[in-house]
């Protein structure tokens, strides 16, 4: 049950980071949000994120084993890793319809799967 509860906050830990990193890049199509300054722009990537840690700061904490969660330091890390990037690459092909996914993209996301077997091989 720790480790549902750990990768489903990693994944909406993730969802607002990619968001706070990336949105606003899409947002900039909208009127009133190209017009914001570079600081502004900043702040409201500032105030997505902090969701971003009232989700992966209690991920971690539940998720490690040295508070008797399931993962190691490094499976959490590799754990985040990993879906950092497939919520990424959900949100690049349903926000940016101009980007799409290449040959050269799933051979790295087979690399990613080998990378967690190797990592959480005992």
């Amino acid at each position: 049950m720790k480790a549902l509860l750990t990768i489903g906050l990693l994944v909406l830990s993730n969802t607002f980071m990619t968001l706070a990193w990336y949105g606003h890049l899409k947002f900039a199509e909208w009127k009133w949000f190209s017009k914001l300054g570079l600081v502004s722009v900043i702040l409201i990537s500032w105030g997505i994120a902090l969701f971003e840690y009232c989700f992966q700061v209690p991920a971690n904490k539940i998720g490690f084993s040295g508070n008797g969660g399931p993962f190691s330091l490094v499976q959490l890390k590799v754990l985040q890793e990993v879906i950092t990037l497939v919520v990424f690459m959900i949100f690049t092909l349903i926000a940016f319809k101009n980007e799409t996914l290449k040959l050269n993209h799933l051979i790295g996301a087979v690399f990613l799967i080998l990378a967690v077997y190797f990592i959480f091989k005992k």
